[in-house]
């Protein structure tokens, strides 16, 4: 083991796995340290926007064509009702979590990377990171270890200025594709998600407010997707998280800084929880280079802002079925709005875009 480094990234998983690669190729030594032993799976939509795939591209990550499936927009499925959009430009692509975490472990190995897997992490000083009875010395350090982070609490960055807490489930089923979208089910209780992660396996996941929502009872309150998954077999162990969407007053003290969920967090209903990290990352490694982390807060607050304001807007709907079917039938009605309120999700228009097809959907529900 490096008795130094330039960077020590807390935390294997998407989120440091991106960090380091992206300060590797900026020109630093890095170490990254983690408990547990590849590959690291955890409860995740497993889904990546189309505006994640240039930052995954930009780390170099790529896909061979078995390893994913691609998704060309998202349909929302209420009360027999359905509305459908098309992403603007590219797909978005669905890999499994497993399989993500195996390709940019390998590249950050090929990087000259040093992978300390199996190696808990047990506290941190202004330049040295603790690992058991040993300690490593670091210029900087990025805590990237997750919504539970110890790196945010080791460095009193816990702070937030909004914290709401969901319950999310998912699992896979072994069923063969039905639809070329992101299908989101929407109930008075909840939200289902499914998505093909490869041409046999579709991923599904639960979401909700009630502490009391489970996989198998909560499926019952989507009758048409319960009726497609009844005769699949279920290729994967139910997981399940307490979902918080988090946003943190700071993300940086003096040379520790915070990336991914340990960073703050996005309700998963967005999808745009990985393609985030991923974005944050390559921003921080470039402000490491340029010694300004006050750069790294501003882009971190800015990069934040949209995810935020969508998991906002699609929130609304949460147990209002009159506002569910209301929404849908307007989608219906009035495509194009669906496709600007989507293409604003991925990125591809400002918000300020929205405001003429915000008064037509406010008007639409006004007058309903």
């Amino acid at each position: 083991m490096l008795d130094s480094t330039d960077v020590f990234v807390i935390g294997g998983g998407p989120a440091g796995l991106a960090a380091a690669i992206a300060a590797r190729q900026q020109g630093f030594r890095v170490i990254v340290a983690d408990g547990a032993q590849p590959p690291i799976d955890k409860t995740c939509g497993e889904a990546l926007m189309p505006d994640s795939l240039p930052a995954l591209q930009e780390l170099g990550i790529s896909f061979r064509s078995q390893e994913c499936h691609p998704f060309r927009g998202v349909r929302f499925l209420s009360a027999g009702l359905t509305a459908d959009a098309p992403f603007p430009s590219r797909c978005g692509l669905c890999v499994r979590r497993t399989t993500l975490h195996r390709l940019m472990s390998e590249r950050a190995a090929a990087l000259g990377i040093d992978l300390l897997w199996g190696t808990p992490v047990t506290g941190i000083t202004r330049s040295r990171v603790c690992l058991g009875s040993q300690s490593v010395g670091a210029k900087w350090i990025i805590g990237a270890d997750g919504a539970n982070s110890r790196v945010r609490r080791w460095a009193n960055l816990n702070t937030c200025t909004r914290k709401n807490f969901r319950y999310a489930f998912r699992r896979h089923y072994r069923i063969a594709p039905w639809s070329d979208h992101m299908e989101l089910h929407w109930s008075p209780r909840g939200q289902a998600y499914v998505a093909q992660v490869t041409d046999q396996d579709a991923i599904v996941g639960l979401m909700s407010r009630d502490p009391q929502f489970r996989a198998d009872e909560a499926l019952r309150g989507f009758p048409e997707l319960d009726a497609r998954l009844r005769a699949a077999e279920i290729s994967s162990a139910e997981r399940g998280a307490l979902s918080v969407t988090r946003k943190l007053k700071h993300v940086y003290s003096e040379n520790v800084i915070l990336v991914g969920d340990a960073s703050g967090t996005v309700d998963p209903i967005t999808g745009e929880g990985l393609g985030l990290s991923f974005r944050q990352a390559l921003v921080l490694a470039k402000c490491l280079k340029s010694g300004n982390l006050a750069h790294y807060q501003a882009r971190h607050r800015l990069l934040s802002f949209r995810p935020l304001l969508m998991a906002g807007l699609m929130l609304t709907l949460d147990g209002r079925a009159f506002l569910q079917r209301r929404t849908l039938q307007i989608f219906r009605k009035r495509p194009e709005v669906f496709r600007t309120l989507l293409a604003l999700h991925v990125g591809n228009v400002s918000p300020l875009h929205l405001a003429w097809d915000g008064l037509t959907f406010g008007w639409e529900l006004l007058t309903a």
